[in-house]
């Protein structure tokens, strides 16, 4: 499949259907290809065969849709920056990735930019005046380029530029796009999820491939319940993509349910741990569902693996599958010695395939830790270190947590998911974050934010006292937080999942 082609082929064919509704505008898929089209012969003549990267500044506006495929008929990696992100990283990504444009849609002020600068009053002019005109698909990003770039968070607090090259995505689109196939061709996929966080891909590439309407969910909205609640009222949403830290923001409610979304039939969750209460409530709900779970780190293009979610595994004594391994690329389990572990066994998840990242932009340090190249018949293949850990029984594998995450206390080894789970065991509580106190680079306690999912009429510190003792019921002394938060709700960063960072400086 080439993708570029499939989305023009798409756009022509289609060209009146609606592509995106974003509030009160929609954008048609003509409209898509025609713009497209116009900006991208407006960079390839200002830089011809230069294939430095474009920053693309915005939302979740049409104008972001539209910069994306412009760039890749083009020929230019994009670097998706959301308006949530704060002046001094979006300088970083500045440093890091030396654009010569920066398409600025959310019109920000940007200091000391060398290159040159499209404000949203410039795109309506180059749409006018390349109107009509195509760029030539000698242009067009080809296998190896570099499709996209996303800044992760980086351990020397500089962010880091995850490189994804066009064969990457194609390798992973291959694989997923049948998990998104809904019973009616012109049906809505829901787009919440930031552009620059790596699970929007299904989205807006999958969604586009189908020919499907992609209904925006902005940052406005899932600030104000109302709004959020009115415009889900009228999206037709068939399909849902979002973290399970924005479904759980959702259930709150007793109202979402099948009469706010009749049209419903897919659930996606990727991000973060997908608990059983959550898909229990989900099905409760919403009845005759598809609940699909996924797992990948931004390295290997946005998932490596998936699974349906039955009722059955909702009383399994294992936690809900991360899923089976993408079937054109290879997932293992290796313990410290790189050595493949025994089924049931617990290990490091390493990928190797097509999908992988050729590493990190211009970090080449950082790139050789995590990164590395395994030569066989079938070729040269990049392979990653995810740093979570895993195990596998009959082919499914089950996440247990990332290999950072686990502390020493008082000379006992924790691993804080393990601790969260429990909690999360405890029928009042909704959901668990548990993170260490430091003092002096030295781990003192651990300590829980909680969120309840039904009310205990006593004063906070009583509370904390019933969940320490019946946590303690199910966890050894030592790994019972020392301090119990309780929330209303989680604070949730611009990727749409719990904001642990937030919850860190909470604790000094």
């Amino acid at each position: 499949m080439n993708l570029i082609d499939t989305i023009d082929k798409v756009c022509i064919e289609h060209s009146e259907s609606i592509c995106e509704i974003y509030r009160n505008s929609t954008l048609t898929y003509g409209e898509l290809k025609k713009r497209s089209d116009a900006l991208a012969k407006y960079i390839i003549s200002n830089y011809g065969e230069d294939k430095s990267p474009i920053v693309i500044y915005g939302h979740k506006e049409h104008e972001m849709l539209i910069s994306f495929l412009a760039c890749s008929k083009s020929g230019h990696a994009y670097i998706p920056i959301d308006t949530t992100f704060p002046k001094d990283r979006i300088k970083d990504i500045i440093e890091s990735s030396k654009p010569k444009l920066f398409i600025n849609i959310g019109n920000i002020d940007i200091d000391n930019f060398q290159g040159k600068i499209l404000s949203p009053e410039n795109l309506i002019d180059i749409f006018n005046k390349f109107s009509g005109l195509k760029p030539a698909k000698a242009f067009f990003i080809k296998d190896n380029d570099v499709y996209y770039m996303l800044y992760t968070s980086g351990s020397t607090g500089k962010p880091k530029g995850v490189q994804i090259t066009y064969k990457a995505l194609k390798t992973f689109i291959e694989w997923f796009l049948p998990y998104c196939k809904t019973s009616e061709d012109k049906s809505v996929f829901l787009n919440q999820v930031s552009y620059s966080f790596d699970v929007s891909v299904i989205s807006i590439y999958i969604g586009l491939l189908l020919g499907k309407t992609l209904y925006v969910i902005d940052k406005k909205m899932t600030a104000n319940f109302k709004d959020l609640f009115e415009n889900l009222a009228i999206s037709k949403v068939a399909m849902w993509i979002s973290t399970p830290s924005f479904a759980e923001m959702c259930v709150v409610d007793n109202s979402f349910n099948k009469t706010l979304l009749p049209k419903l039939e897919k659930m996606f969750f990727a991000g973060e741990v997908l608990s059983k209460k959550l898909v229990s409530t989900l099905y409760e709900r919403f009845g005759d569902i598809s609940i699909i779970n996924g797992y990948g780190p931004t390295e290997a293009t946005v998932l490596i693996t998936a699974i349906e979610v039955n009722k059955d595994m909702l009383h399994s004594k294992d936690s809900i599958p991360i899923g089976y391994a993408m079937s054109n690329s290879k997932v293992i389990l290796v313990d410290d010695t790189e050595k493949e572990v025994k089924e049931g066994e617990k290990g490091e998840i390493y990928v190797i395939g097509d999908n992988v990242s050729i590493g990190y932009y211009n970090n080449e340090k950082m790139t050789k830790k995590h990164f590395f190249i395994t030569q066989s018949e079938a070729g040269i293949k990049h392979g990653y270190k995810t740093g979570d850990l895993a195990y596998k029984k009959d082919c499914v594998f089950y996440y247990c947590g990332r290999k950072d995450f686990q502390i020493k206390l008082n000379g006992f080894r924790i691993e804080l998911e393990d601790v969260e789970n429990n909690l999360r065991k405890l029928d009042y509580i909704s959901n668990a974050i548990v993170l260490p106190v430091k003092h002096e680079d030295k781990v003192t306690y651990i300590a829980a934010f909680v969120t309840l999912n039904k009310h205990i009429n006593e004063k906070e510190f009583k509370v904390a006292m019933k969940i320490k003792n019946d946590v303690g019921k199910l966890l050894p002394s030592y790994m019972i937080p020392r301090k119990i938060k309780i929330l209303n709700k989680f604070p949730i960063n611009t990727n749409g999942k719990i904001d642990r960072k937030s919850l860190q400086e909470d604790l000094k």
